[in-house]
């Protein structure tokens, strides 16, 4: 016998669901002469009679009893497989793989996340939080956000979402303790919590109204991540240096006190990025959208964003 198609066979699946062929041919999109035809060639090919055909009602013969009872199990499991699929057109929905820098995540990103879960129900997030740069590909992630000086050279498409402002500031605890510096010269005579320092000794490149300027600071204590600086500084630590989007929220209730507004550092540039500009799921296509209209939004919202954005 010829092999039977794939397709006829899931058109008479669901000439039996329906119990006709002008229901089935609605479900699929179909004239009902399609459907007819898809009946015809697979009566054709396998030399019996599937359907028993009468003016009410259409059901299936003996033959069709066991073609059906062996075929529609697998032909449900494979519709439901390509509904998987996610073509651009259709409503975001899966799982998505996201890495990212711990301490993005613990500020500014964490509010856009829930308010994405919300928009888009039908979409998981799940979060690989390191500050080492993992590779998309290999290790199966769908979205990088990258804070770098610069992008090394990829096959990976990136949004620039903007550049990534830094900023001195201390607890109100330190304040009312140690008193606030109104100069760079009084800077020297306060703790410092450092960021990255080798043997807990740091350059911060200054930049503001005032002018440039390069000072060397030494600390008590440092570490490698922003979570832990900013974590430090509003335990009454000292003075540090942090990214406003991750302080501006801490800035805002008063857990965090600005030192030395006039000047601030030029701090990396934060990037999005996917591994193809072709086919790109439509989860994925949401989510990159989703964070630039955030992060636009947020460094328009406050006059003093990320450097990129105040003009």
């Amino acid at each position: 016998m010829a092999e039977l198609n794939l397709d006829d066979l899931a058109v008479f699946v669901r000439v039996v669901d329906h119990g006709g062929f002008a229901s089935a041919a609605r479900e699929l999109g179909e004239p009902t002469s399609t459907v007819s035809r898809a009946i015809a060639r697979l009566e054709a090919t396998s030399g019996v009679r599937l359907l028993h055909r009468t003016t009410r009602n259409v059901r299936p013969t003996t033959e069709g009893h066991e073609l059906y009872a062996s075929i529609a199990p697998a032909v449900t499991t494979l519709r439901g497989a390509a509904q998987t699929l996610e073509p651009s057109t259709r409503k975001p929905r899966g799982r998505l793989r996201v890495t990212a820098p711990n301490d993005l995540c613990a500020s500014f990103l964490s509010e856009v996340i829930v308010a994405f879960l919300d928009r888009y129900p039908l979409v998981n997030l799940d979060f690989a939080l390191t500050n080492q740069h993992s590779n998309l590909v290999s290790e199966g992630f769908d979205v990088a956000l990258r804070a770098v000086a610069r992008l090394s050279d990829s096959s990976l498409v990136a949004r620039k979402l903007g550049d990534l402002e830094l900023r001195l500031y201390t607890s109100p605890k330190y304040a009312t303790k140690y008193g606030i510096p109104t100069s760079l010269d009084e800077l020297h005579q306060h703790k410092c919590v450092v960021f990255r320092a080798t043997e807990l000794v740091r350059t911060w490149s200054l930049e503001g109204a005032p002018g440039a300027a390069n000072l060397q600071v030494r600390g008590r204590v440092g570490g490698d991540d922003f979570s832990f600086v900013r974590a430090i500084v509003g335990a009454g630590g000292g003075i540090g240096i942090l990214p406003h989007i991750n302080a501006a929220a801490d800035e805002a209730s008063g857990r965090l006190v600005r030192v030395l507004p006039e000047y601030h550092l030029r701090g990396a540039t934060l990037y999005l990025l996917y591994p193809s500009s072709r086919n790109v799921p439509a989860r994925v296509t949401a989510f990159r959208d989703f964070v630039i209209e955030a992060f636009n939004a947020w460094s328009t919202r406050r006059d003093a964003g990320p450097a990129s954005h105040r003009r």
